[in-house]
This record gives structure tokens, sequence and C-alpha cells, in this order.
């Protein structure tokens, strides 16, 4: 028997997301969370699959290894060990690669040594990406970890689309340019939306709108990324729920001379205290539109900000990809604030742009068109699946 599952483990600073798969069919066989690790309130949700119950337990889980014993002892209870010999791999999701991985990589000691030196372009992540791959490792020793990279996909922006117009020396000396982030999310999104017009990926050009409490949009020519919203950092792009997104850089030392403000503290300012939270006191779009509808001005404006960006970066990328197939709203905010989606597209009709407000008004976990018949372009809602695509790029490198 052909060993075909794959575990996606997603480290967080003080959780762990994962996911077992088996590829044969893509089914699901069991998900879960690990979070608050290291509290004395750590908390592990774990869902089999075949829709029985969550099973849920809470009590101190210490640090990112007693977590994933956690993770291998909750798998074991549905007969889904981590010694099964049918365990292919375990995929990690790392949140930046630099220039030096564009694709999925095996993880080995010189590769996790490359994924360290990366620590500065992505402080808050790639360390407990990092953790995760230690531990799993230790764990299975002999199953192939794989590296996925939330950078990848973007790695095929042209020069001129991906450099910073500040000195090259600088940039080049200290990896200063722009990477993209959400990449697995925007791979997924745009071949998947290309499925829903019955197309090749190479056929088809996509704007994909990432919004959830993070925000990105991409443009996808022909299955290949062109242009992405985030940077070097995710905070460049989009108004988020708790990040600025586009700033005049001047605001930085503006804050610094004028405010006072510490570095540090310009960084917790623009990544956690800024965005939908900035401007409204909430990064709940959910929050956010039912206080406007009530008519909260903060909440107006804060929506109002939120949907100008975001049209903003629609036009850019229609003049960039110069023809449009799609536009794909994915993630939490694209999936399912449909207001969010009418608002965005509103005033695009001289661009092919249109929503159907009954089909707009349609939940659902499926992909679906709401533009009208006949439009000129396609709109789309496409729940997005990371940790299928972390899977599914896993298990092509080590069986491949």
């Amino acid at each position: 028997m052909t060993a075909s599952r794959v575990l996606v483990l997603n480290s967080g600073s003080s959780s762990v997301k994962y996911q077992l798969l088996d590829m044969a069919d893509g089914s699901r066989l069991a998900s879960g969370l690990v979070e608050r690790i290291g509290e004395e309130t750590s908390r592990i949700a774990h869902t089999p699959a075949g829709g029985a119950a969550e099973r849920e337990q809470t009590g101190p889980v210490a640090d990112h290894g007693a977590a994933l014993k956690a993770v291998a002892a909750e798998l074991a209870a549905d007969g889904l060990g981590l010694d099964s010999p049918e365990l292919a791999a375990v995929g990690h999701r790392v949140v930046h690669g630099g220039t030096r991985f564009t694709a999925p990589t095996v993880i080995d000691d010189e590769v996790l040594d490359e994924v360290r030196s990366l620590v500065p372009l992505a402080p808050l992540h790639n360390p407990a990406n990092i953790t995760g791959i230690e531990v799993a490792r230790a764990l299975r020793p002999d199953v192939p970890q794989v590296a996925v990279f939330d950078t990848a996909f973007h790695a095929t922006m042209p020069e001129y689309a991906a450099r910073y117009a500040i000195d090259a020396k600088v940039a080049d000396e200290l990896s200063i340019r722009r990477y993209g982030f959400h990449g697995t999310s925007h791979a997924y999104v745009s071949r998947a939306t290309a499925a829903l017009l019955g197309k090749a990926p190479q056929e088809v050009n996509v704007i994909v709108l990432h919004l959830g409490n993070g925000a990105s949009a991409s443009a996808v020519r022909g299955g290949v990324c062109v242009d992405t919203s985030m940077g070097l950092t995710p905070l460049e792009g989009l108004v988020m729920g708790t990040r600025s997104g586009d700033l005049d850089p001047a605001v930085v030392f503006h804050l610094a001379r004028v405010g006072g403000l510490s570095v540090d503290e310009i960084d917790t300012l623009l990544n956690k205290r800024s965005g939908l939270l900035g401007l409204c006191g909430d990064n709940d779009m959910r929050e956010v539109l039912r206080r406007a509808g009530e008519g909260d001005h903060a909440a107006d404006t804060a929506f109002r900000a939120y949907v100008h960006r975001l049209k903003k970066y629609i036009g850019a990328y229609v003049a960039v990809l110069g023809r449009v197939d799609a536009v794909a709203f994915t993630a939490g905010v694209g999936e399912n604030a449909a207001p969010v989606r009418e608002a965005a597209v509103s005033g695009l009709e001289e661009l092919g742009l249109a929503v159907d407000a009954g089909l707009n008004s349609v939940r659902s976990r499926e992909p679906r068109l709401i533009s009208p018949d006949h439009a000129r372009v396609a709109v789309a809602v496409v729940p997005t699946d990371e940790e299928l695509e972390i899977a599914a790029q896993t298990y092509e490198l080590v069986t491949h």
C-alpha cells in the first residue's frame, strides 16, 4: 500500500493548527487546534472526520513539543497515529522563504539553517514555524518534512514589480524587496477560479482578493503571479483588521520625531493597532458592518476606507493584467461579507464588473459565481483551502 497521508502543520507563536489529509482522494481525516501554548488555560480542539463531534480539553500545554505530542495522541485516538506507515510526509507552513525558497522544499539541516537566517524578515512567524519543524522532525525523523512557503507563489513577480525604488545596493544588502504573502491561498484560489470557469489556469487572468483579518490582493496572469499587494512584510497593501496597509513612509519618521515613539512602538501601532481596529475600535468586519448600519460614523468611515483601498487595487490590477477574466473573493471576509463584495465592485461597471444581488446574498461553502449572466468579467466567491494546497504540494514533491 502506497503511503498517502499528509499531516499539515501551521505552527504559530502560541498555537498549532493541524489537518491530516489522505491525498489518494483529498479527503480530510482530522483537523484541530492547540492554542494558548505555554499558558495554564491551553486548549486543544480536535475534529474527527465524518461529522463526529469536536473533542475539547483544557489545561496547561507547556510548549510546542507538548502540543505536537497532544496532536499525536488525538490522532491516535481516531486510529490515525503518527506512527502509521500510511503517513507519507509532514507539510509545514513557513511564512517567509526570502529569495532562496521559491518552491516546496524537503527539509534537512541545511534548509533549516537557511530558514533560520530569514528570521529577521519574519520575526513574528518564522521562529514559530521553525519550532514546529524541529519538534515534528524529532517525532518522525524517518518521514519527509516539507516546507511550503507563503512567499513562493509570488516569486514569479517580474523584478520591476518586486523592486522598491530605493538605493539598489542597500536593498540588495538587506534583502529589501516585495515578497508577498498568503501565497498558498492565492495559488489555490486562482486555480479553483479557472476550474469554476471551465478553463485551464493558463487560459485565464484572475484578480484574487484574500480578505481575512490579514488581507492581500494578487494579479495572476495565466496561472502565474505578476503582482501582489503585500511587500517586504505583510503590512503593505490593503486596509486589514489591525494593520494599516499602504502608508506614506514619512509617517514613520513623524511618529518618531514628533510623537516620540520608539521603533518597537511604531511597529506595534501599525501592525496591531491600525486598520479597522485603529479606525473604529473593532477589527471584526461583522461588528463594523453592524455598527455602520446603525449609523456609527467611525464604523462607516472604517468600512468606506477598507472598500476604497480595495477598489484601488482592483483597478490597478486591471491595468497590470490588461485583460481580466475573473475577480475572486476568498477568506473569512471575502467568503462571508456580501456587503464588502457588493461595495468593492460598485461603480466599476465600465471595467466589466458587477454582482447580482440575489446571487451575492447566498451563503455557501461551494465555489460560485455572483456576477450577472453574460458579465464581461466573472465575479466569484471561492472558499480557500490552504491546508489542502500545502498537502498537495507536499505530496507531489515526495512522490515524484
